[in-house]
């Protein structure tokens, strides 16, 4: 007797052995079960998930001498004719070469005629979207109003070119990627009846590799034990298909998560003199940081998917970087994809995207750049506050004409007494209602520590309009735009949040407006001369961090 490849010697014969797919097979069984038979199925899917393989299954079950049954015998002569292929009762059409009117014609003219041994007829085409839109139209009265004896089961890789009046008489299961555990798990079981030592690491390589096609699993299997013999390894399966092992993979993340460049560089230089394919390996790591992401967001999602080892590999990683930044890096890498794939050099553009990978990681948010400002300004003496700062490049209020003061002498600040003075006129409408708010928002500015200046600053320069459920109203004066922008920032927002909760014990969000009828608390920065804070010594030591100038 001839060989029998893998991908049909093991191919299902039942609904319980489909790989994957329980939510079909359960729906098809309970349908066979309970009598309900839609008169067209259409299977949809990827390569190699089972589509042709669960259209002969339910076949079988239909036609079995015993039917219709949810597990046919397998022995009898329709069902030994159906798993064979040569079932007079079970037409099997190719959608690509028969795809003319005149073969939908012919399909029609034949379907009057009675089963020649079974209890029903049934045209099973595969590629169904091969059709032209003529055959298609020919079809649909015949697929709307077969005779009972008629079932038809079509099976694609691309429902979206299948006629909508189409789709619309038929059911429709989707066939999905089978998980690489699954994988695996059934490769075992084909080398324990084929008497071969497949490493458990090993057979989730070509798991990997196979993209969540068990057919293509199979195909693999097959030809590495032509290759191997009795034992196979998991280097053997990254030598003969160029695949990279997840530890590989796990060890380039960690150099670029730790900004070793010229240890990045180096591993990938290893891995394209080994004749690995640049292209599945950035698809490696694009895969490898996905599941860092997944996680970071929920750690036991991956437990089935991914080996204790990874799991152990992308905890360790997880400290290594924050989600805003992994979804940068995510971004870019896929972007450097895309390139390499109409790309002659792939290497290069692989190099490059390492390199601003890492750059990347070394270069301070804007919340960052805030948060290390308000240390400066701590750690020195007579600071500017943050408005002067903020205004330093760009003067968002207009200057008054400052009074006469002593030589030497700066002029003393406002006083938050004489600022809300100043602006009661303006607030007689928000002040009746903002009693209980005031006092919590005095609360909350004495709660804000040293360290936190800037925050506090900004914080001052608020005006509480009162509270609209859960939201916490703070109106700032036009002129203070620039502090409601540092108090806006994601981690100061955050921090004012969380002191409204521990001081209230509700949930707040705080909601930051400008108001015209408010007066600007900081006018006593603003009416320091143009060029005094040149000289402050945050402002020098500002420019001297982040290599600025001053622009007026």
């Amino acid at each position: 007797m001839s060989y029998e490849v893998f991908a049909r010697k093991y191919r299902p014969q039942t609904f319980d052995d489909l790989v994957g797919q329980t939510h079909v097979s359960r729906t098809l069984k309970n349908a066979v079960a309970q009598n309900r038979l839609a008169h067209a199925y259409l299977f949809v899917g990827p390569r190699g998930v089972g589509k042709t393989s669960t259209a002969r299954i339910l076949a079988k079950s239909l036609n079995c001498i015993k039917g219709p049954t949810v597990t046919p015998c397998g022995v009898c002569d329709n069902c030994r004719e159906i798993a064979g292929g040569n079932s007079l009762d079970v037409i099997e059409i190719d959608g690509a070469s028969n795809n003319s009117v005149e073969d939908v014609r012919q399909l029609r003219e034949n379907v009057r005629y009675a089963p020649a041994k079974g209890r029903y007829k049934i045209y099973l085409i595969d590629e169904v979207h091969m059709l032209s839109s003529a055959a298609f139209n020919a079809l649909l009265k015949t697929l709307e109003e077969p005779p009972e004896h008629v079932k038809f089961i079509f099976a694609t890789t691309e429902p979206q070119k299948v006629l909508a009046t189409i789709l619309s008489r038929c059911q429709r299961f989707d066939l999905h990627r089978i998980p690489a555990n699954l994988i695996a798990e059934h490769l075992q079981f084909i080398a324990k009846k084929e008497k071969i030592t497949l490493q458990p690491a090993a057979a989730h390589s070509i798991a990997r590799g196979a993209e969540g096609g068990l057919r293509d699993a199979e195909s693999m299997l097959d030809q590495l034990v032509s290759f191997c013999g009795e034992k196979i390894t998991e280097s053997d399966v990254l030598n003969v298909f160029g695949f990279t092992s997840e530890q590989m993979v796990s060890d380039l993340t960690g150099r670029i998560l730790r900004g070793e460049t010229p240890e990045a560089i180096g591993l990938l230089h290893e891995q394209s003199e080994a004749g690995k394919d640049m292209m599945r390996l950035m698809a490696d790591l694009i895969a490898y940081l996905r599941d860092l992401l997944v996680f970071k967001a929920k750690p036991d999602a991956l437990n089935e998917d991914v080996d204790p080892g990874v799991q152990k590999s992308l905890a360790a990683h997880a400290e290594l970087i924050s989600t805003d930044r992994l979804l940068e890096l995510i971004d870019l890498f896929a972007a450097a994809e895309g390139r390499m794939k109409w790309a002659p050099n792939k290497k290069l553009h692989f190099e490059v995207a390492i390199i601003k990978a890492i750059q990347s990681l070394g270069q301070a948010t804007l919340d960052e750049v805030i948060e290390k400002l308000g240390e400066l300004r701590d750690g020195g003496r007579a600071r500017p506050t943050a408005f002067a700062i903020a205004t330093a490049a760009k003067p968002s209020a207009p200057r008054t004409k400052p009074g006469p003061v002593a030589e030497g002498v700066s002029p003393a600040p406002r006083t938050r007494a004489a600022a809300t003075a100043a602006t009661t006129e303006a607030r007689v409408e928000e002040k009746a209602a903002t009693v209980d708010s005031e006092k919590i928002w005095q609360a909350v500015l004495a709660r804000i520590p040293a360290q936190k200046a800037f925050v506090r600053n900004s914080a001052s320069a608020a005006d509480v309009l009162g509270v609209e459920g859960r939201n916490f109203r703070l109106g700032f004066a036009p002129g203070d735009k620039a502090m409601m922008d540092i108090l806006g920032t994601q981690t100061n927002r955050k921090f004012v949040e969380t002191l409204l909760n521990e001081i209230t014990g509700k949930d707040w969000t705080l909601k930051l407006t400008v108001n015209e009828k408010l007066a600007s608390k900081s006018t006593a920065v603003a009416d320091d001369p143009p060029n005094d804070f040149k000289d402050e010594p945050l402002i020098q030591e500002a420019i001297e961090l982040f290599n600025a100038r001053v622009s007026q």
